[in-house]
């Protein structure tokens, strides 16, 4: 096995052999496992309340089955990107598929509450260590321009869509099988995505120098990101008075800037500043930390509203959304390999962030009356189309022009970005939107089922505002941070390694 370390800028022709020869094939399997783990973000919501009912957990211990993945899986992705740098990305990426899709199986067949989160957290385990791995291993395949615009396009409509894929499996799933199912089809997309793994991805070779694991670096990381998730979590729980959100915050800000002086003095830094402190990957990062908390108004709310307003069942649900991620393929497809490499992302990302804000303002016009062709479809379409121009466009930007040895630990920051980000429009915006249907119901009769009816729409209009906020600040943010013209690669970046 050899490797080239050529690399090319954009839009420059690259010679047939200095690619690799089972690309497309990669390309298959590595958007096979990512949609596992995206899945499970949204396919186990829509079970919950079956699940609740077999196994006879209360109200208040429900959201531990969504938390203890999350948590798991947002604070261990650091390091789970880094040991696939230090150790090999093929082996660590098998070992995330047959760990994912084991735990998975535990959880699936639990017979008690504590078996279902013990399962789902080491979900989240795997999941940490699967999800970088497979990001990385698309940077270090792909380096000629205009194909690796093609791959982070439809890995970028992948991840974008997984959540709303999820929602439509789930409800497939919960009404035609059981909930177990929802995480037992994991076992069924793993079995394709291991065999694929094994035989077309290449053995990483062992650097003479390999370097130690960060281990000071690792603590002070992994419990900041446990913070954050736990805190948000707790806020959406409690209150934002409890000292189990705010505590948990405060304590995550002191840890991630302990964590961050430290990356300034370690000898082998967990994740390097380098990674973080280039202009167009900061910008991503922060592009995709924006768009996931935006993102929550639109699956959560919007299926609140198809459910409890217009009375769909979970597969129509679910098929509601179909349109919204054929559009954003559509779009990732034309953003990513037109509009970026002929514009760069400085006028792509912003007009993709204001096509989602305006999609989401559209939305706050719906009520008890609205229809879904009408009133729901066409600003769903566009807020898809403005979601595929800012999530692919920007997970190939936090990638490009990595040092190979980098690749694992930068994959992993932008999976944390989302992780991240999906807690705080968690809590943030549910806390916002019971907020405002509380405000609704002052000096009304709360008995009133018209006058309850309308105080969710309220709450899903606050929800949406807020969301078309966050895609509002995220148009602003990309407008400022990302450089002007296209974006050319760094003779750092990942090589393409072949047999």
């Amino acid at each position: 096995m050899s490797q080239t370390t050529e690399t090319t800028p954009v839009g420059a022709p690259v010679e047939e052999h200095e690619r690799h020869p089972r690309r497309w094939w990669i390309l298959a399997v590595v958007a096979l496992a990512q949609l596992m783990v995206v899945l499970d973000a949204t396919i186990v919501n829509i079970a919950l309340p079956s699940a609740q009912k077999a196994l006879g957990f209360s109200n208040g211990d429900r959201q531990w089955i969504v938390t203890a993945y999350a948590l798991a899986f947002g604070s261990l992705l650091l390091l789970g990107g880094r040991i696939a740098d230090l150790f090999g990305r093929k082996i660590v990426f098998l070992i995330g598929i047959v760990g994912f899709a084991g735990a998975s199986a535990l959880a699936g067949a639990a017979g008690s509450f504590e078996v279902l989160v013990a399962g789902r957290a080491l979900q989240g385990l795997f999941g940490a260590l699967l999800a970088p791995a497979a990001l990385s291993l698309l940077t270090t395949t792909f380096t000629d321009a205009k194909e690796r615009a093609r791959g982070f396009a439809i890995y970028g409509a992948v991840a974008g869509s997984g959540a709303a894929v999820g929602l439509l499996l789930g409800g497939l799933l919960t009404e035609y099988f059981n909930w177990r199912w929802t995480l037992y089809v994991n076992l069924i997309i793993a079995v394709p995505a291991f065999i694929g793994g094994l035989l077309l991805l290449d053995r990483q070779k062992k650097a003479a120098d390999r370097p130690r694991i960060d281990i000071p670096g690792t603590i002070l990381v992994t419990t900041g990101l446990f913070s954050v998730v736990y805190g948000f979590s707790n806020a959406n729980t409690y209150n934002w008075g409890s000292p189990m959100a705010w505590g948990f915050l405060a304590a995550s800000a002191v840890l991630l800037v302990a964590f961050t002086w430290w990356q300034t003095k370690a000898a082998h830094p967990l994740l390097p500043l380098r990674v973080l402190l280039d202009r167009n990957r900061g910008a991503s990062y922060l592009a995709m930390l924006v768009a996931s908390v935006g993102m929550f108004g639109v699956f959560l709310f919007l299926t609140y509203y198809l459910q409890l307003t217009l009375s769909f069942s979970p597969v129509k649900t679910g098929l509601a959304f179909l349109p919204m991620v054929l559009a954003l393929m559509v779009s990732a497809q034309l953003s990513t390999t037109m509009l970026v490499p002929r514009f760069g992302p400085r006028p792509v990302v912003p007009a993709g962030f204001g096509l989602a804000a305006a999609g989401l303002v559209w939305m706050t016009a719906l009520g008890l009356d609205s229809t879904y062709a009408a009133n729901v479809l066409p600003p769903l379409i566009v807020i898809g189309i403005g979601l595929g121009a800012v999530m692919p466009a920007a997970m190939s930007l936090a990638t490009a022009g990595v040092a190979a040895d980098d690749a694992g630990v930068a994959s992993a920051a932008v999976n944390a970005m989302q992780q991240i980000g999906g807690s705080i429009g968690t809590a943030l915006i549910n806390t916002l939107a019971a907020s405002a249907a509380t405000g609704y119901l002052v000096g009304k009769d709360p008995t009133n089922k018209l006058v309850q009816a309308e105080a969710l729409i309220h709450s899903y209009s606050t929800a949406y505002w807020w969301s078309a906020g966050f895609f509002a600040a995220g148009l602003v943010l990309a407008a400022l941070l990302y450089r002007s013209g296209v974006p050319q690669q760094d003779p750092e970046a990942a090589p393409a390694v072949h047999m």
